[in-house]
């Protein structure tokens, strides 16, 4: 359906597709963005496929919003498509879908930014400038179960560095005060022993020496 008239010129104004196969959801969008001063629906899709078929490399809009819940092929796999073909252009979810893997999903497939369908009109306008200026608006509720999923997901430490828990173990005792001698002794290992892990330990945290070995350790917590 091509996008609703408006008192903006197309040249002067924000362009911006949207996805979504809900009629009277897509038009009041358009309506809305049409009459947003700057906004212009250039486009208005049912379907993620007729989107990724109208959509031009030499004819691109400025930002896309989509829902989720599309017929056939959805609106994550859409977005992981679309962030693919066109990099350069930012996404907004708009959808009923709140729960966490939808969530995890939509942002792991490009999404700038994530909303409920109960968002008011004026918050979807501002979420969209926001987003224009490099912002990645969601919201309240999704912002909520953002900071749930990091802090579910995000891996500990020790698996970035993938340090092995004897290297914890001499990292820990150089953060202490031990050196080499110390060190080996504690343990009952070697000093080349020592010297072998340290050489590890510095490679994976890529630092040069003990005294940044300690620092970024102390830093990040690593211990």
């Amino acid at each position: 359906m091509p996008a609703i008239a408006s008192n903006q010129t197309e040249t002067a104004a924000t362009r911006i597709v949207v996805i979504e196969d809900q009629r009277e959801l897509r038009e009041g969008l358009q309506i809305l963005l049409n009459y947003t001063p700057n906004f212009h629906c250039v486009h208005s899709f049912g379907s993620m496929e007729t989107a990724l078929a109208g959509l031009e490399a030499d004819n691109l809009p400025d930002l896309i919003l989509t829902d989720i819940g599309l017929p056939r092929m959805d609106g994550i796999e859409g977005t992981r498509i679309l962030r693919g073909k066109f990099p350069a252009v930012p996404i907004i979810v708009l959808t009923v879908h709140g729960e966490d893997d939808k969530i995890f999903e939509a942002l792991c497939a490009g999404a700038s930014g994530y909303l409920l369908k109960n968002t008011a009109p004026a918050q979807i306008v501002e979420a969209v400038k926001e987003v224009l200026n490099g912002g990645a608006p969601m919201s309240p509720e999704v912002a909520r179960r953002v900071v749930h999923l990091f802090r579910t997901f995000a891996p500990p430490v020790e698996v970035e560095y993938h340090l092995t828990e004897q290297e914890r173990r001499i990292l820990r005792m150089l953060v202490e005060g031990h050196h080499y001698k110390t060190a080996a002794y504690e343990l009952g290992i070697s000093r080349s022993t020592i010297a072998f892990h340290l050489k590890n330990i510095y490679e994976k945290l890529q630092v040069h020496s003990k005294t940044e070995a300690v620092a970024k350790a102390l830093r990040e917590k690593i211990i």
